[in-house]
């Protein structure tokens, strides 16, 4: 069994770590709020690092999942630099949604102290993370190091591709949230017509969910958006963070991605309107608050 430092315990990381310990590695964690790791390690194995510039001994793996570009470079590379503490060989894999730079700086920071990085966002939300049952995009350098962070994942995933060096895992994960943010908007302007066209919402879905139109979004979601439930799920405002990653990366290829800005635009929207904590199919909400001013 390894050795793992685990950062970040929110709504994924928590029981992703919680996999790794009930797969029998020996799993510390670290979270930036203490009584969130002293919640977890009441219900795993494990133990608790207090503070970064004191770690374990003979760490052979870390993993993050925290929230943005500038946690993974402060943690990583910051004024206490967690790389500079770290045996040659460590293997740190990255599963933050973050812009590709960022991945590849990291693995040249990595590279310079002979450890090994690989950029995995994941997909499958809380409930794929609770089931053990996430898909990982995976940027990784060589085949034996994706063959390494597939092994030592395998407690929390159902499927992982190798896309290619160090930053494809996370022009993967944009792919991902351009198309679900198509689809979001696409699916709540037909129930928002079938509304206000006077069909019964479940009849609507039951006669097209098997066809063409089907997605894991009607699945999963046509519920809860008929329902107005939207406390659950991946938040709006981290949606947003997602889309700003995708549309700066398509503005450094010099691409236009009209129907992503205009989804963001109406993300930016919902925020303003206090719904940020929203699932991300609170798309409907804001259209029926639209339809009200009318």
């Amino acid at each position: 069994m390894s050795n793992i430092l685990f950062i970040g315990l929110g709504t994924m990381g928590y029981p992703m770590a919680g996999h790794l310990a009930k797969a029998g590695h020996n799993v510390a964690v670290y979270n930036r709020t203490q009584s969130v790791a002293e919640k977890w390690i009441q219900e795993y194995s494990g133990s608790i690092v207090s503070d970064l510039t004191a770690l374990p001994d003979h760490i052979q793996y870390v993993m993050l999942c925290v929230g943005r570009d500038d946690d993974v470079r402060n943690i990583l590379t910051g004024e206490h630099p967690l790389l500079d503490q770290l045996d040659q060989g460590t293997v740190v894999i990255d599963h933050t949604t973050t812009s590709a730079l960022l991945s590849e700086e990291i693995n040249d920071a990595c590279s310079r102290r002979g450890q090994l990085f690989s950029d995995a966002p994941v997909s499958g939300g809380q409930q794929g993370a609770i089931n053990g049952q996430l898909s990982l995009m995976t940027g990784a350098d060589s085949n034996t190091l994706f063959d390494d962070v597939k092994a030592i994942t395998a407690p929390y995933t159902k499927a992982i591709q190798h896309m290619g060096p160090a930053g494809a895992g996370q022009k993967t994960k944009m792919v991902n949230q351009i198309c679900i943010g198509g689809l979001i908007q696409a699916l709540s302007e037909g129930l928002y017509f079938a509304e206000n066209a006077g069909l019964d919402l479940k009849q609507v879905i039951s006669a097209i969910s098997q066809g063409a139109a089907g997605s894991w979004q009607m699945d999963n979601r046509h519920q809860t958006m008929i329902d107005g439930d939207y406390n659950h799920g991946f938040a709006v405002n981290w949606m947003h963070k997602d889309l700003q990653i995708c549309l700066q990366e398509a503005a450094n290829m010099g691409i236009s991605l009209p129907v992503t800005h205009q989804v963001d635009e109406y993300y930016t929207q919902l925020q303003a309107m206090g719904a940020g904590d929203f699932d991300t199919s609170a798309l409907y909400y804001r259209l029926q608050q639209e339809g009200k001013k009318r």
